[in-house]
């Protein structure tokens, strides 16, 4: 079973990628906002992710603000967002069936004290 930081890790490259994936013109900034991880984290995970070939980094071509870069996914990274995202589901299903069990055995043991 894999560590809980290396889930972790697993979990905030997928939100990385979804984000990117969904509108690849956020700053490294608004990334880590929406991803809930600090701008280092996400410095360093975009910066990962562009030297595994999951994601191209692109100047905006018709912006005013030619400092301003685009992040795409690249094929490679499109399959590897898929594999991530699986992973993730079966990561939350695991947690949600533990949940539902703790909450469960919680109701039980109230019920037990009130007889």
């Amino acid at each position: 079973m894999a560590s809980k930081r290396k889930d972790q890790q697993e979990d905030a490259k997928f939100r990385v990628m979804q984000l990117i994936n969904q509108n690849p013109e956020l700053t490294s900034r608004e990334i880590a906002l929406k991803a809930k991880i600090s701008n280092g984290s996400a410095y360093y995970l975009l910066l990962s992710l562009i030297n595994a070939g999951y994601v191209k980094l692109q100047n905006f071509k018709k912006s005013s603000q030619k400092k301003r870069y685009s992040y795409l996914l690249t094929p490679k990274g499109i399959y590897e967002k898929s594999r991530l995202a699986n992973e993730f589901l079966v990561r939350k299903k695991i947690e949600y069936k533990a949940l539902i069990e703790e909450i469960n055995q919680l109701e039980q043991d109230i019920d037990l004290g009130r007889k």
